[in-house]
C-alpha cells in the first residue's frame, strides 16, 4: 500500500478549498433568496446563477483540496474528459436539486426530493473525479466510509436548500456558508479516507496531465467566475429596493394633466387689485382680454 498524503503543501489546500466551498454556498444562497422573490423569467436566471455558485464551489473545492493529495512511489495525473465529466454532474444535480425548491409548491417534498438528489448527485462528482485520477496501482475504497460520505453529502444538500428558503438575513446567509462549507469539505475527506492505493511501480509513462497543468488553471478561472458573481449579486438591486426606488419615481414625477380646479368666482376673489404700475391678473391669461371700458372711449 502506498502511503496517502492528503495535503502535501501543509494547510494551504485544505484552507483554500473549504473558502472556495463556502464562497460558492454564500453566492448560492443569495442567488435563491434573490429567485425566490422574483417571478418568471428573472426567477429562472437566478436559479440557474445559484445552481451555477454553488455547482463550481463544490467542484473547485474538490480539485484544490485534490492539488494537495499526493502517494508515495507513483506520480498522479487526470484523465481531462472525467474531470470535466465530474463539473458537468456538480452543475446539473445542484441545478435539479435548486429548482426543485425553487419552483415546488409542497416545500417539504421539494426539500427532500432536492436534497436527495443533490447530495447523491455531488457525491457522483466526487467519485467521478476519483476516478480520473491516473497512477501506477490499483485504487480500491472501504465500502463504509463510501457510504459515510453519501450520507453526510446528502444531509448537507438538504441543509442548503433548507437554509435557502428560511434563511434571508445576510449575517445568517454567512453562517450557514460556513457550516455548508464545513459539511462540503467533511464529505470530500471523508471519501478520500475511504481511499486505498496499491503501488505498482512501473517506468511506463501515465496518461493524462498532471494537477497544475489543468487542475490549478481550471480552479483559477472557476475561482475567478465565483468572485465575479459575487459581485454581481452585490451590485443587484433586491426586488424590495427595485420596488421602492420605482415608487420613489413616481412621486417625484411632475403630472403634467394638473389643472386648476377652483370656481370662477374665488379665482376672481384671489386676484389682487390693481394698482398703479401693476398690470391686472386676468391680462396674463390666455385668450381675448375684456378689462374695464372707460366711458370717454365709446363711440359717438
Amino acid at each position: 500500500m502506498g502511503h496517502l498524503d492528503h495535503a502535501t503543501y501543509g494547510w494551504l489546500t485544505p484552507a483554500l478549498s473549504y473558502a472556495m466551498a463556502c464562497i460558492g454556498a454564500a453566492l448560492g444562497l443569495r442567488c435563491t433568496v434573490r429567485a425566490l422573490e422574483a417571478t418568471g423569467r428573472s426567477r429562472r436566471n437566478w436559479l440557474l446563477t445559484a445552481a451555477s455558485a454553488i455547482g463550481t464551489g463544490i467542484w473547485t473545492m474538490h480539485f484544490v483540496a485534490m492539488l494537495g493529495f499526493g502517494v508515495t512511489g507513483t506520480d498522479i495525473r487526470y484523465d481531462v474528459p472525467l474531470t470535466l465529466l465530474s463539473l458537468v454532474i456538480a452543475m446539473l444535480v445542484v441545478g435539479t436539486g435548486v429548482f426543485a425548491v425553487g419552483y415546488g409548491r409542497d416545500r417539504i417534498r421539494s426539500l427532500l426530493v432536492g436534497g436527495l438528489t443533490t447530495g447523491v448527485g455531488v457525491a457522483s462528482m466526487h467519485y467521478t473525479g476519483m476516478a480520473a485520477l491516473r497512477l501506477h496501482g490499483r485504487v480500491t475504497y472501504d465500502p463504509v466510509l463510501v457510504g459515510l460520505s453519501v450520507v453526510i453529502a446528502v444531509v448537507a444538500a438538504t441543509v442548503a436548500l433548507w437554509a435557502a428558503l428560511h434563511i434571508h438575513r445576510p449575517a445568517a446567509v454567512a453562517i450557514a456558508s460556513l457550516v455548508m462549507g464545513a459539511a462540503v469539505s467533511s464529505m470530500h475527506y471523508t471519501g478520500m479516507f475511504a481511499v486505498g492505493i496499491e503501488v505498482a511501480p512501473s517506468a511506463a509513462p501515465l496518461s493524462g496531465v498532471s494537477a497544475m497543468q489543468f487542475i490549478f488553471p481550471l480552479a483559477v478561472g472557476l475561482g475567478s467566475y465565483l468572485f465575479i458573481t459575487a459581485a454581481f449579486v452585490a451590485l443587484s438591486p433586491t426586488a424590495s429596493e427595485r420596488a421602492a426606488y420605482a415608487s420613489a419615481e413616481r412621486l417625484t414625477e411632475p403630472d403634467e394633466r394638473a389643472v386648476d380646479v377652483a370656481p370662477a368666482a374665488l379665482r376672481h376673489e384671489q386676484d389682487p387689485a390693481p394698482g398703479p404700475g401693476r398690470t391686472p391678473a386676468y391680462a396674463h391669461r390666455s385668450g381675448p382680454v375684456h378689462g374695464p371700458v372707460d366711458p370717454r372711449d365709446a363711440p359717438a
